[in-house]
């Protein structure tokens, strides 16, 4: 020991880490017994490293597991939000490929809807372009007679009349 200084260095350690250095020093500065592995050490400063360590230890336990705690807590709340924001993103895509799916079976619907239309519009076209047909050819029939009428009665007047010339 080189000075009042390094004793109170050793005495008042800070941390589980600085009572365990003061204690490996403690050791290895020891002096050893002659013709042994064995060495002296002073009892009393040994056992107050010890019982150093031994409040300290219960108080460095609690922080860490209040540490551990923390941590568990935040990874279950990651956890957590992950799931939740996977669960949105699932639900998301579900209501994605329902409204596709919508638009799918509506534009599906209106082209059948179109093509019934167009069907329809023929069909219609063409009962009415034979209706007119068929009122033309009633039309026809009557202006043939019509002219059949105004031929015969040109023809009695001209009968009547006499050949052209004679009055």
């Amino acid at each position: 020991m080189t000075g009042r200084n390094d004793d109170d260095d050793r005495r008042d350690p800070e941390g589980l880490t600085g009572i365990l250095e003061a204690i490996e020093h403690a050791i290895g500065s020891a002096r050893a017994m002659p013709m042994s592995s064995s060495v002296l050490v002073n009892r009393a400063e040994l056992l107050d490293l010890v019982a150093q360590a031994h409040d300290i230890l219960p108080t460095q336990l609690t922080q860490a597991d209040d540490v551990l705690a923390a941590a568990d807590a935040a990874q279950a709340a990651a956890t957590t939000q992950a799931e939740q924001l996977l669960a949105a993103a699932r639900a998301r895509a579900a209501e994605l490929v329902a409204r596709e799916q919508v638009v799918a079976a509506a534009e599906e619907r209106a082209a059948q809807i179109v093509a019934e239309a167009g069907a329809t519009a023929a069909e219609l076209r063409r009962e009415a372009d034979d209706y007119c047909d068929r009122r033309l050819a009633d039309f026809e029939i009557d202006l043939g007679r019509v002219v059949a009428q105004v031929q015969a009665g040109r023809a009695k007047l001209a009968a009547r009349l006499g050949p052209p010339g004679q009055s």
